[in-house]
């Protein structure tokens, strides 16, 4: 038996357990509820009878005769009652009333019973001392649904118990409700039930679908087949099968040349697409207008920088994904890298009509001094600070600082901070800005770029013993990079 079968067979094994529980707690409950119900209302209505029998007592004489009559035609009435599944056709109430001593003056079931003692019966007894009078009986007592309610209230002259009156109502008029109800509730909880061992097995399905898929996909990588990893649904599963092609991929150790490759052929592909599509153009010679032809000159040059700025930035990332240490380490001054970088990168600030606001004193260079790699760093921080212009509104204001404080490992750290103001990052992409190709796309272009800044950033800081972080603003309105490296 398979796992999958034996977890649905468990499931609904403690699903029916569970709704047999529920169930039995809800019938009686209904039961209950049934019978506080019906004794509401024979608590009013007995003593609207009372407050009539009262009127019928005078002194130690009393006449019941209207009374009895009452119930006589009452009880003689034709009439067809249907409430909700169940018809009522009849009266089925009764009352008997007693003296002082408790012995029967009135009764309208069963008038020979007028002249016995009822005072042991515990409606009477309890009616007689003033308090509240009930008990339920069976006539049969193995039958429950032949229970008989009785409810009694204290009868009274000129501010004396002079007797009791006792309405009687047999319940198997109440139980006809009650079993409608639990057919009801027996009824809709076999449809649940079925449709929750449904919905299991459907799940259940669908959960060892993808299992069997990764099953079949690890035998076939075991038998040496060339085969794809299976399209999965959830993410639990699609973690679970990265993480069987990444453990394929380190066996076969390929996955470092593969990534490089496919990603350097699908960042050439718009690029070289364009250059070809416009030497075709320019081939054909007077057909095209000289100020076309400029363009198409201009696209080329355009497209060659770009080409150029991926191949040097595979190959810097290239460099700095296998050191696993400094190479050549000096004393750099942070305020002068980031000085140089500002000024570099000018015309791009210009041509977005950015402001850089720089935050830091003339001593800086002096005391915010770093032990690194200049090469590095510098293009760290190119990278902050270009992602920045990328994603910054237009005329808007790029703030820069640098500042030193103490680390939450209590080391004395510097800290350069760039703030944009721009569009968030969306919370989904939070946790990746700093993977290997992960790019968003740039808001004035629409287009996404290598997605090797950031992570070159991470992996520079990480070189030298720092950490760089990405986060909104708290007020909503951009973005925050940090780059902390520990004070020489």
């Amino acid at each position: 038996m398979s796992t999958a079968t034996r977890s649905l067979i468990g499931f609904l094994l403690v699903v029916a357990a569970a709704f047999y529980l529920l169930l039995d707690k809800l019938m009686e409950r209904v039961e209950r509820q049934y019978m506080e119900a019906v004794e509401e209302t024979m608590v009013d209505t007995v003593n609207l009878l009372g407050a009539l029998a009262e009127q019928s007592w005078i002194g130690n004489e009393h006449e019941f005769h209207s009374l009895g009559q009452m119930f006589i035609d009452a009880h003689q009435r034709d009439f067809e009652a249907k409430i909700y599944q169940v018809i009522k056709s009849e009266v089925k109430m009764n009352v008997y009333i007693t003296d002082a001593r408790g012995v029967v003056v009135f009764d309208s079931r069963q008038p020979s019973h007028v002249g016995q003692d009822y005072l042991a019966w515990r409606d009477v007894s309890l009616a007689l001392q003033g308090e509240y009078g009930a008990r339920s009986s069976r006539v049969v007592e193995e039958n429950d649904d032949s229970s008989i309610l009785y409810i009694a209230v204290p009868l009274r002259h000129e501010g004396e118990i002079v007797g009791s009156l006792t309405l009687i109502k047999p319940q198997d008029s109440v139980f006809a409700f009650r079993d409608e109800t639990r057919k009801e509730i027996l009824r809709n909880g076999t449809l649940a039930l079925l449709g929750t061992g449904l919905a299991a097995l459907l799940v259940s399905l669908w959960i060892s679908r993808p299992i069997r898929k990764l099953t079949d996909y690890a035998r076939a990588v075991h038998r040496g087949e060339r085969v794809l990893r299976p399209k999965l649904a959830t993410p639990e599963m699609r973690t679970l099968g990265n993480a069987l092609e990444e453990m394929r991929e380190s066996l076969e150790d390929r996955k470092y040349v593969e990534s490089y490759v496919q990603t350097l052929t699908h960042e050439m592909k718009s690029p070289v697409a364009a250059i070809r599509g416009a030497s075709e153009l320019l081939q054909e010679g007077g057909k095209v207008p000289p100020d076309k032809q400029q363009q198409f000159l201009d696209n080329i040059c355009i497209e060659t920088d770009r080409l150029q700025k991926i191949i040097d930035r595979l190959l810097a990332l290239s460099a700095i994904e296998s050191q696993k240490a400094l190479e050549d380490p000096s004393s750099l001054s942070l305020a002068d890298l980031l000085v140089r970088v500002c000024n570099n990168l000018e015309p791009s600030l210009q041509a977005k009509g950015l402001h850089l606001e720089k935050d830091f004193s003339e001593d800086s260079s002096q005391r915010l001094k770093v032990c690194g790699e200049e090469f590095l760093l510098k293009t760290a921080i190119a990278n902050l600070l270009q992602n920045a212009i990328d994603f910054s509104s237009r005329g808007s204001t790029i703030r820069v600082k640098l500042r030193q404080k103490n680390s939450e490992e209590g080391s004395q750290v510097v800290v350069l901070s760039i703030k944009n103001d721009g569009a968030e990052i969306p919370d989904y992409a939070m946790e990746r800005v700093f993977e290997r190709f992960y790019s968003l796309q740039h808001p004035d272009t629409g287009k996404k770029s290598s997605g090797l800044g950031l992570y070159f950033v991470r992996e520079a800081a990480e070189l030298h013993q720092g950490k760089t972080s990405l986060r909104n603003r708290e007020d909503g309105k951009g973005v925050i990079a940090e780059l902390m490296l520990p004070v020489e």
